[in-house]
């Protein structure tokens, strides 16, 4: 029989590329639980009266191609101008090779936070290159290993100074008024619930205020240059902290903030070869002294040993993490920028000091050369110092030079009748000769004579006390690798030390590592998408408008929320953003009492964190024996909160891995009282196409679109967390000072520098969503529990399913209770976590939400195969600790407390008492695709007693 040209077309194709397990193996699995179908197995475990009965309203999966040439005419709306607008976003070149072999590297962008540091020495080693880079550059003694943007970098760093603060009792932050706007739309967003007084003011004004802190931005917003010393050392005879923001490409010229005694500095990394993107990602830097290290927010790379005495990276100081501190963490930042700031760092190893300073040079003669001429054709620069940036006031002719500009699809920052111009890596000689045209009319100016005068007068635009004299970058790593081939063989070296996603599966409960298709990340590194300025005007950005249109309609639907903000840039974000939705509607209703949070035992670590940081008093709510929100307990702590109930956080899947029964009865009795009810998103991959959010009752939750929607994790960082409300909280989502947001509310301050977060990025999730369509969307949550429950049925007889339903169900996660056989044996949660690198895996989420567990989320995109593969690996380790058990190997010598094993063991002396075969190749595919960690296990205690978070000298590492 011949088949139709229909039957040939495959219009699903994707789903089938997206899901691991193909039709047939669907049934394997399904048979192995004992249920019939995914429809039937969905329904099983998904409580009945919040079951979504009706297909999502979205169209059907779309093929890549179309999907890629719709979206590419979406793209081809948007207007790449030459944008000059500055405010801390550059156009810059990003280098061919980092582009090729990072941001668009799966073994890059697909790993997962270096918590198991043994299988992430080379992100380890990108990150300590970045922290070395910041050091250096802005003469601090200790550095993070990014923040999520400049402007929430900056309400880190208030925050952080009002606790470091000990002899000053201020609640006044003072600003100065030279700062990026978008800044201090942030900061006074942040300020409202720490009860911090915020003043914006000339710097000149700062003496006449009793204040805690200052921030002083230098160079300035519209370029001026002022020195920072003699407010830096007048807020320290006041017992005050300095805080600099500040410009890694203007500290290759300026004297840097820590030779002038700055507390904290800050800024953006975004030039160092960071597409704009609209507004992001983009790795904000953080550096402070070193008596305040245990206060800086976010994440410090630290230098440690293995066990056999190697130098080796790690996190350092983890019990910081938010989900060990919950409502005592620092911040709610549980996401970094590390991808980026793997690029900020390469893009220094790559140039090198010489290189950057040549880049740093030619930027500022540029702008020295505009300063000069329109100074000669009388037009008024406004600022005589300078690095890249100047301020013309253009009073008599500011309209017609708009109109040449618009002609040209130049963008200018306009202030009234001043105009601010930002030279970037990217601005030539010709760039210069069609402002003069733009900003003159009629000119007869030359570039090269005006070049020629500025070097023959020896002419600087940096005040002489404020050049750098001192050295930078001197560690050979930034010294050696300035060939392709030398930088590429370089990047190649570390990418070997890192297991990704592109080597097996990361099962982390909770985090959802899945498939991050090809296809979804092309668009990020289009022109059209990458090269867009966030402030730059409508007439430039359609097509972005475009997008996010339809990706809030998309999310709509999928929610069943009336409104959607995509600015929060994490998840943690998103959570701070809920919440002040919340806090201000309920302040508008005149409940200014309501200062209550109710939050599980369960709960992830920044709901509290959260919780604290919008002004909340923080209620536990006890969990019973199956994991479920204890409604008795719940019922009681809402009547004694009474009118300062202000809102429940729940998690839904709970956080223990199982759908509760009660959860409409919960959401029911938080709003009988008065309250409203946040969802926490981290587990919307169990709900797509299933159930909705505001169907089962909650008034706002977040999405992790670098969960469900396949945002690539770019080893911890970048994500997004767009937050979905109901009717009555849309009038009270993140606003913004400088762009204007289709149906937003200026008045509500920004919670991220830019208005839509990171918007590179959302072309990821438009894509997901656009290649699996309604039907493949539903089916990638079922075949999500279908893989959980078959996994966790297949260890359940070795090791204990903490948590299921009353049918002995999970949902898209289970627990595993490693408790007993540490009882037994000795051997514990860490020694497992360790031998599965052995194996070729990374281990499961580990001792959260319960101590002494793995907590597994295979997520839908794995295959029968690689689960198979997964559960024999955790068999046989069950077998080895049972060897342990029976004696057969002692507790001090075994190859769970030894591991993992590094290919250095193999040349050694062999001590132990199992033979090398069983160390390295535990089961006989494990030689096929061996992964070889670069170390052997790290002594994190070590490494906190003896904290070192700069690169160490290549002779630390020689034997």
């Amino acid at each position: 029989m011949t088949s139709s040209l229909t039957e040939y077309e495959n219009r699903d194709a994707f789903i089938g590329r997206h899901i691991g397990p193909n039709r047939s193996e669907q049934k394997e699995l399904l048979s192995a639980i004992h249920a019939s179908s995914l429809d039937e197995l969905s329904q099983n475990i998904v409580p009945a009266d919040i079951q979504l009965n009706t297909p999502l309203t979205l169209e059907n999966a779309t093929p890549e191609t179309e999907a890629l040439a719709y979206l590419n005419a979406i793209a081809e709306q948007n207007i790449v101008g030459k944008s000059y607008i500055g405010m801390g976003y550059y156009d810059t070149e990003v280098p061919g090779v980092i582009q090729r072999n990072v941001l668009e590297n799966p073994g890059w962008y697909t790993a997962y936070t270096p918590y198991q540091p043994e299988i992430a020495q080379g992100r380890l080693e990108a990150l300590m290159n970045f922290q070395q880079m910041v050091l250096d550059l802005t003469a601090m003694e200790i550095a993070n290993a990014s923040l999520l943007d400049e402007a929430t970098a900056a309400a880190e760093a208030m925050a952080m100074a009002k606790r470091c603060v000990r002899k000053n009792k201020s609640n006044l932050f003072f600003v100065d008024d030279n700062t990026h706007p978008q800044t201090i739309d942030v900061l006074r967003t942040r300020a409202e619930y720490f009860d911090i007084e915020l003043v914006v003011g000339e710097l000149t004004e700062l003496s006449k205020h009793d204040v805690f802190a200052a921030l002083i931005q230098y160079p300035g917003s519209n370029g001026r240059i002022l020195n920072p010393e003699p407010f830096i050392d007048a807020l320290h005879e006041h017992n005050a902290l300095a805080i600099v923001a500040t410009d890694l490409m203007a500290l290759c010229m300026l004297k840097p903030p820590g030779e002038m005694k700055a507390d904290i500095v800050f800024g953006s990394s975004q030039r160092f070869g960071i597409p704009m993107g609209f507004g992001g990602p983009h790795a904000a830097f953080f550096a402070t002294r070193e008596s305040y290290k245990r206060a800086i927010p976010g994440r410090i790379i630290g230098v440690s040993k293995d066990s056999a005495g190697k130098p080796a990276y790690r996190m350092a100081l983890q019990t910081r993490e938010q989900h060990i501190r919950r409502e005592k963490a620092t911040s709610n930042i549980c996401t970094s920028q590390v991808l980026l700031a793997n690029m900020a760092g390469f893009y220094a190893v790559y140039h090198g000091p010489k290189g950057l300073t040549k880049i740093a040079k030619r930027i500022h003669r540029l702008a020295g050369i505009l300063a000069e001429g329109l100074e000669a054709k009388g037009v008024y620069v406004v600022n005589s110092h300078f690095f890249d940036t100047i301020t013309i006031n253009s009073l008599h002719n500011a309209e017609v030079i708009q109109e040449r500009a618009r002609a040209q699809n130049v963008n200018f920052r306009i202030n009234g009748s001043h105009i601010g111009i930002s030279i970037n890596e990217t601005t030539t000689r010709f760039d210069i000769e069609e402002l003069f045209d733009i900003l003159l009319g009629e000119h007869d100016l030359n570039t090269e004579s005006i070049d020629e005068y500025v070097t023959e007068q020896s002419t600087t635009f940096i005040p002489e006390n404020l050049e750098r004299s001192t050295a930078f970058m001197t560690h050979p790593v930034f010294n050696s690798h300035h060939s392709e081939t030398g930088m590429l063989r370089y990047l190649k070296k570390l990418e070997n030390r890192d297991l990704a996603l592109n080597h097996s599966m990361i099962a982390l409960g909770s985090c959802t590592m899945k498939l991050n298709a090809t296809a979804q990340m092309l668009p990020v590194t289009w022109e059209k998408f990458s090269r867009i300025h966030p402030f730059s005007p409508k007439s430039q950005t359609r097509g972005y408008r475009n997008l996010i249109d339809e990706l809030q309609t998309m999310l709509k639907t999928i929610t069943g929320f009336e409104a959607i903000s995509l600015q929060p840039n994490s998840g943690a974000q998103g959570e701070y953003a809920g919440l002040l939705a919340i806090r201000k509607y309920q302040q508008a209703m005149g409940d200014t009492q309501r200062d209550i949070c109710l939050i599980p035992q369960s709960a992830h670590g920044t709901n509290p964190a959260s919780a604290q940081m919008m002004g909340l008093q923080v209620v536990v709510v006890k969990t019973n024996a199956q994991g479920n929100i204890d409604i008795e307990d719940l019922a009681t702590k809402a009547e004694a909160a009474g009118e300062r109930l202000s809102c429940m956080m729940i998690t839904y899947p709970s956080t223990y891995g199982v759908y509760e029964r009660g959860i409409k009865e919960v959401c029911a009795l938080i709003h009988e009282h008065g309250g409203q009810v946040y969802m926490d998103g981290a587990n919307l991959n169990a709900q797509v196409g299933l159930t909705r959010p505001a169907d089962i009752g909650a008034d706002v939750a977040h999405m992790n679109l670098h969960k469900t929607f396949a945002i690539p994790h770019g080893g911890g960082g970048p994500g997004m967390g767009p937050i979905g409300c109901a009717a009555h909280l849309q009038a009270y989502l993140p606003g913004h000072s400088i762009t204007e947001i289709k149906g937003g509310n200026r008045a509500m301050g920004a919670v991220s520098a830019a208005a839509f977060g990171s918007a590179s990025i959302l072309a990821i999730s438009w894509m997901y969503i656009r290649l699996l369509g309604a039907n493949g969307l539903k089916e990638a949550s079922q075949v999500a529990i279908l893989n959980a429950n078959y996994v966790a049925q297949k260890l359940a007889p070795c090791f204990p399913i903490l948590y299921t339903d009353e049918n002995g169900r999970v949902a898209h996660e289970c627990i595993i209770d490693l408790r007993p056989l540490k009882a037994a044996t000795g051997i514990t949660e860490v020694d497992i976590a360790k031998r599965l690198m052995d194996y070729g895996f990374h281990a499961p989420t580990m001792s959260f939400p319960v101590p002494g567990t793995f907590m597994i989320e295979p997520t839908e995109s794995e295959s029968k195969e690689e689960l198979d593969r997964f559960v024999e690996a955790m068999t046989s380790i069950y077998h080895e600790v049972k060897n342990v058990q029976n004696g057969i190997w002692s507790l001090e010598d075994n190859p769970l407390v030894n591991a993992p094993h590094s290919q250095a063991d193999l040349i050694k002396d062999w001590p132990h008492s199992y033979n090398r075969e069983q160390a390295v190749y535990p089961l006989p595919w494990v030689a096929e695709n061996k992964f070889w960690p670069f170390v052997n296990r790290i002594d994190d205690a070590w490494g906190d007693r003896n904290l070192f978070c700069s690169c160490p000298e290549t002779s630390s590492y020689e034997e």
